[in-house]
């Protein structure tokens, strides 16, 4: 879809894809996929509100890295999460949602600087 010439504002588009990341079928609960973005997001400066769901204590450390370093990932920091019992596909989309949060939270800091904000 050219977002040019739908009838669907920016903002639309955008919490439509974040939808269907938190919301769709999955390994993980829609409420932990949620919390780990809303964290994302607050920890990345975005939305205030923080997460709804108490995210669990092994996932913290590894949360941070998705965030802040994704590049330092470690196979290490992937088996410890597999050993407290997250399946790959829980891993996956784990990430894919702190990684939703952290792009989110740049991206609403980066149109407020355009539309001359001053946060």
């Amino acid at each position: 879809m050219n977002p040019s010439k739908s009838n669907i504002s920016l903002e639309r588009q955008l919490e439509m894809i974040r939808l269907a990341a938190l919301t769709s079928p999955g390994e993980t609960s829609t409420a932990l996929r949620s919390a780990v973005e809303a964290d994302a997001a607050l920890r990345d400066g975005g939305r205030r509100e923080a997460p709804v769901e108490e995210i669990p204590q092994e996932l913290t450390g590894f949360l941070t890295k998705v965030s802040a370093n994704a590049a330092g990932i470690t196979t290490e920091d992937l088996a410890a999460l597999q050993t407290a019992g997250y399946s790959e596909d829980a891993i996956f989309e784990i990430s894919v949602s702190a990684a939703l949060g952290a792009a989110f939270a740049r991206l609403e800091r980066t149109l407020e600087l355009l539309d001359g904000g001053d946060s």
